[in-house]
């Protein structure tokens, strides 16, 4: 029998909007009851902001960073071993791989020269982002200190392959790391990985693990996200204290960005690459995958979509049994185009909002951290929040910034989730041409 209660109980994503509304009215009435003199914040507007609205923002996001190595570390080795013995895969696996990595690149690079070309954070006036940078002085100082010791393409590259991974972990979120930081993290786990897929036998006591440590960091973001309303109350409040209506209106032209750059890659690179290379019209392929792609966006969920995709990949479709039970599998989890994307053009945006400078190596960086972050990305709702403000920190953005986009985040999640399963069928019915290039004309039954 129904519990009243339950059913009066509002989702998750209500809560967060709702927190985000109340932080945001409550931040510019707070700002208009002790109004700021001289560009100086009211004394008890400043107290109000760092002792209260603050710490509740803080406390939600220690929560994330409390688990973010061990999840992204066990996340990532499990993603890249579960995809099986790359011997015994052979060309199958070889081509899911490329075209994993070339459509994910691709995704980011839309992401970063979308957030390039529009500059939504830089649509903040100069004189509120001198206030936030005043807020935040001492780790905007960091990321000018980072930005001026910037270092070469080339030992940026090899600062990826890690001396001493444990040593790159205690130092990836602080800064402290002697290397590439969280990157070479994230390339020890990927070596991981693979080591484990060429004996699986004997590396499953370390597979069990990864999985349980990989679940309990999941069980503890999970308590995180019950926190999420409160703590995202208190970084809207702050926010809007400090710089006003203003943020809002940063805030609008950061969406639309987004939706603009997850638009472009799903009609234009995933429409040309089932043209080129599935030989499918992209008009038939999107009929086609419509029920997967209504199914994702209600759910916004990889995995509750993944036996939809399943089905609708082999009937509609017309892609063996086999390649998609592979590719749609291994995607579910490792193929997230949308959430990279995501991620990239997120970093980017913050960074403008703080001004922020990244220098062409850190952009560079947050295009193999959002890609590789894609493969250790949950694939459920909210799954990516861990890993953009583990990027934001890598960065040096102050990570205090992902309050503004988390209230408009489950519109964003639902139609990047969508993007990450069309994502997997273009994947799955190019490589599925590629095994049988004879049968030209049966790829796509009629």
């Amino acid at each position: 029998m129904d519990n009243p209660k339950s059913r009066l109980r509002l989702s998750l994503h209500w809560q967060i909007l709702i927190g985000l509304l109340i932080g945001a009215i409550a931040g510019l009435i707070a700002r208009q009851v002790w109004p700021s003199a001289t560009g100086k914040m009211d004394p008890t507007l400043e107290w109000l902001t760092k002792n209260v609205a603050e710490t509740l923002g803080q406390v939600f996001l220690r929560m994330i960073f409390m688990v973010v190595v061990p999840l992204v570390f066990s996340a990532l080795t499990l993603g890249v071993a579960g995809i099986g013995d790359v011997r015994r895969l052979g060309m199958l696996g070889v081509r899911t791989l490329v075209m994993t990595l070339v459509l994910s690149s691709a995704s980011v690079a839309i992401g970063l020269g979308m957030a390039n070309l529009v500059k939504p954070g830089a649509r903040l006036p100069e004189d509120k982002r001198i206030e936030l940078r005043a807020k935040y002085a001492d780790q905007s100082q960091d990321a000018v200190k980072k930005a001026a010791s910037a270092k070469t393409v080339r030992d940026s590259l090899l600062d990826i392959i890690p001396r001493n991974p444990l040593q790159e972990m205690v130092g990836a979120l602080d800064g402290s790391s002697p290397g590439g930081g969280m990157l070479a993290v994230m390339f020890f786990a990927l070596v991981c990985g693979v080591a484990i897929s060429f004996s699986p036998e004997r590396t499953a006591p370390l597979v069990a693990v990864l999985e349980g440590i990989y679940d309990i960091a999941m069980v503890v973001i999970g308590w995180a996200m019950k926190l999420a309303p409160f703590g995202v109350a208190g970084l809207m409040f702050s926010l809007t204290a400090t710089l006003g209506r203003d943020i809002l209106q940063t805030l609008i032209w950061y969406v639309g960005a987004v939706l603009l750059a997850l638009s472009l890659h799903m009609f234009g690179v995933y429409s040309l690459v089932v043209w080129l290379i599935a030989k499918i019209s992209p008009r038939e392929f999107f009929s086609r995958i419509s029920e997967v792609l209504l199914t994702a966006f209600a759910t916004s969920s990889s995995n509750a979509t993944l036996p939809t995709s399943l089905r609708v990949a082999e009937e509609k479709l017309g892609v063996k049994r086999e390649v998609a039970n592979f590719v749609l599998t291994v995607g579910s989890t490792a193929n997230q185009n949308g959430t990279a994307l995501y991620e990239g053009i997120t970093v980017l945006f913050l960074a403008q909002v703080f001004g922020v400078e990244l220098t062409f190596a850190q952009q560079f960086q947050v295009v193999l951290m959002s890609v590789l972050a894609g493969v250790g990305t949950a694939g459920v709702p909210g799954g990516s929040l861990p890993l953009v403000v583990l990027v934001l920190k890598s960065v040096g953005v102050p990570e205090q910034g992902i309050g503004i986009i988390l209230g408009v985040d489950r519109l964003l999640d639902m139609c990047r989730t969508t993007l990450n399963v069309t994502g997997d069928l273009t994947v799955a019915v190019c490589v599925d041409r590629g095994e049988k290039p004879q049968e030209a004309e049966s790829s796509c039954p009629t």
